[in-house]
């Protein structure tokens, strides 16, 4: 049956000598894969649209088993992510964490549309940093381990101030905290940014500068909490860390 979706390429694989597996996230049926023929070709008119990052309009024969891609068109190429490397790690980091977060056919529009608008903003600028911990919190809230963040654990508190408890999965207030157990110890701008990073409009962002030290201790937060609580190995994410080291070691000039 041929069918038609709008999705973006999250991973790709090459199969055999001229042969392309493509996995797309839809917005009508989730997460699929579909056979791409000859896109290895240098005359393939496949080629653009099965880049890895690209938004596009797919056309392809649905069966059984995988689906054979006949035809693509581009909707958004995001060619500049993928010109800059360190963009491009933290766009590969996203897509790796998308398609490991989520199964086959299962349909959510909302996680497209989060992909798709997380791109975007990247693409124009935005800290990638804070679009990494926002994309985090709003996809593993989507796929069920979202952490408690708006009040203490045990005994509800919301003003005083806090602890991240990795092993609980959320906040512990300082009357709460046991002295032994492990815990990060969180700022008021952190705690604060946490709250609004997973319950905020992704629609809605504007500038968030937030202090080197801040990001920091987010993003520890963020990646001790993942290891924790999910069996996720990204590849993706020891490039981007990799990248952002090289990247303070040998800052950009104009």
């Amino acid at each position: 049956m041929l069918t038609k979706a709008e999705g973006i390429v999250i991973r790709a694989r090459d199969y055999g000598e001229s042969h392309k597996v493509i996995v797309l996230y839809t917005r009508e049926f989730g997460k699929i894969a579909v056979m791409a023929r000859g896109v290895k070709k240098t005359k393939s008119r496949l080629s653009f649209v099965t880049q890895v990052l690209t938004h596009g309009q797919y056309q392809f024969f649905a069966g059984s088993g995988m689906g054979t891609l006949s035809q693509g068109e581009v909707i958004e190429s995001h060619h500049a992510l993928r010109q800059d490397v360190l963009n491009m790690s933290y766009a590969a980091y996203m897509a790796e964490l998308t398609d490991k977060l989520t199964l086959e056919k299962e349909v959510n529009p909302y996680v497209f549309h989060l992909l798709s608008k997380t791109f975007s903003y990247l693409e124009e600028g935005k800290d990638a940093d804070i679009l990494c911990r926002i994309f985090e919190l709003k996809m593993l809230s989507v796929a069920g381990y979202r952490p408690q963040l708006d009040q203490c654990l045990h005994c509800g508190e919301e003003d005083k101030p806090f602890y991240f408890s990795v092993a609980k999965g959320g906040i512990l207030c300082q009357d709460c905290r046991l002295p032994e157990e492990p815990v990060l110890s969180l700022s008021t701008s952190a705690a604060r940014l946490l709250r609004l990073f997973l319950h905020f409009d992704i629609n809605r962002i504007g500038e968030i500068r937030v202090k080197q030290e801040t990001k920091d201790l987010l993003e520890r937060v963020m990646y001790d909490y993942t290891d924790y609580h999910t069996d996720l190995r990204l590849k993706s994410r020891d490039v981007l860390n990799q990248m952002k080291a090289f990247e303070e070691h040998n800052p950009r000039t104009i």
